[in-house]
């Protein structure tokens, strides 16, 4: 029968698979500072008998970016905790931020690492997004911004306020598709595109759009 204190499962790399994943601990005895048993890779399969280091919590270093500024601090994380690029999470003094970049120990560039193989976190705040918007005034397309939350949800046919008009939404890009009937969280969404309904005054300052894509607002 398993220790009170073992734990169902634990992370580390496996020896087929060669990725750090979750393996159940079949059977095992806690010795200090690891578990010696039987594990099971919930990834491959994969049943095996080893030692492997209980894991232990420790400092990583952070980088931290908002806008032009950027600042050093540190986060505390468990050894065997995966990180990925996009993971979010709150620094100590409450900011959530959003991983941008993974600096590992051995050099292994990846988006996946496991905490104790890492040196350093580029992080950005994500408390609050400005999310691209390109619109559509019938003749030319603009770019312009929106601030948001990262769960704050967008859909299509909502309208858009900002200081001098309106704009209808026509669709959203996402990380992965375009969107022409639904709805998406800020954190997914690369650009909105919008047609001006209602401008409450003369829209002098505009700058051009920046979309790389040239969304066809005339095939709407």
């Amino acid at each position: 029968m398993k220790d009170q204190t073992m734990p169902e499962y634990i992370y580390f790399q496996c020896p087929d698979c060669d990725d750090v994943a979750e393996h159940d601990i079949l059977k095992g005895r806690i010795g200090k500072g690891n578990i010696t048993g039987t594990f099971r890779c919930r990834d491959c399969g994969r049943v095996f008998s080893d030692t492997i280091r209980m894991p232990e919590p420790l400092k990583v270093k952070v980088l931290f970016s908002d806008g032009d500024v950027t600042e050093t601090s540190e986060t505390e994380l468990m050894s065997n905790e995966i990180l990925e690029r996009e993971d979010e999470f709150f620094l100590d003094d409450g900011r959530k931020v959003c991983i941008t970049h993974i600096e590992t120990k051995d050099g292994k560039k990846g988006k996946r690492f496991q905490a104790d193989n890492i040196k350093a976190l580029w992080v950005k705040r994500f408390d609050i997004l400005n999310v691209k918007v390109s619109v559509n005034d019938g003749q030319k397309t603009y770019s312009v911004r929106t601030a948001a939350e990262p769960d704050d949800e967008f859909a299509t046919g909502m309208i858009l306020s900002f200081e001098d008009f309106d704009a209808l939404v026509h669709a959203i890009k996402t990380k992965d598709r375009l969107i022409k009937n639904g709805s998406a969280e800020a954190r997914d969404i690369t650009r909105i595109y919008g047609r001006i309904r209602k401008k409450r005054y003369e829209v002098l300052d505009l700058e051009d759009d920046d979309d790389p894509d040239g969304f066809d607002f005339d095939q709407e």
